[in-house]
């Protein structure tokens, strides 16, 4: 079952002269349980493709369908309420809540979706484990270097039943030791059926993916 599809997806930032085409013509389908690479240089439309696969964008035209579901026949309270559910994304800013511990933003999520506060932070903390947080799990954001952070966001993003993942080079602030521990929970929420849409400088990181698409100028060049 395809995940993730995205059909003749195209985003235009501006008017006139100052118009900028981000995404040209883009189709892309995700499998559940598949992990794709997405690569290219610095404003090739990377980020740009998961911000709208993430429902946090819309397109200029074309149409994106998450788990079968087109999210243009959505309401923006069921977009929210399906990326809560179904969607964690690893920003590159790591967008953690500054008032919250490192286990408490992961948790929250699951919170916010009915889960009890104690299963939440139970689930919260079996995924900081998994990335070797468990010593700094009730420190806050700015207690924790910038690795650290990026695991929690990463942690936040793979607990749960999400169905998909994208990630915004969640292995940029890392070391290769811990970049690696993360690309094996990733790999990990893939074994369990998740699709997981990647975007890397890295090739090495990229070399971890059953499928990898490369973008120039907005659009497809090769997969």
């Amino acid at each position: 079952m395809s995940m993730l599809e995205l059909h003749g997806v195209s985003k235009t930032f501006g008017e006139g002269p100052t118009e900028v085409h981000a995404l040209v013509d883009i189709d892309l389908s995700v499998d559940a349980g598949a992990l794709v690479a997405v690569m290219g240089a610095s404003g090739s439309g990377k980020s740009t493709l998961l911000t709208i696969a993430g429902s946090l964008e819309q397109p200029t035209q074309g149409e994106v369908l998450v788990g079968g579901a087109a999210l243009s026949r959505m309401s923006r309270n069921d977009q929210a309420r399906m990326r809560r559910r179904s969607i964690g994304y690893v920003f590159q800013d790591f967008n953690l809540l500054a008032g919250l511990s490192a286990v408490e933003n992961v948790s929250l999520p699951l919170e916010l979706d009915g889960m009890p506060a104690k299963k939440a932070q139970s689930a919260g903390m079996a995924a900081l484990e998994g990335l070797g947080l468990a010593d700094r799990a009730s420190h806050f954001p700015d207690e924790l270097w910038g690795g650290e952070r990026q695991r929690v966001s990463i942690a936040r993003a793979v607990v749960g039943e999400r169905h998909l993942l994208l990630a915004d080079e969640p292995s940029g602030a890392l070391d290769s030791t811990n970049a690696e521990a993360v690309m094996r929970l990733v790999l990990a929420a893939c074994r369990r059926g998740v699709a997981a849409v990647v975007v890397t400088h890295d090739a090495q990181l990229a070399s971890w993916a059953d499928r990898v698409v490369f973008l120039r100028d907005g659009r497809v060049v090769d997969q």
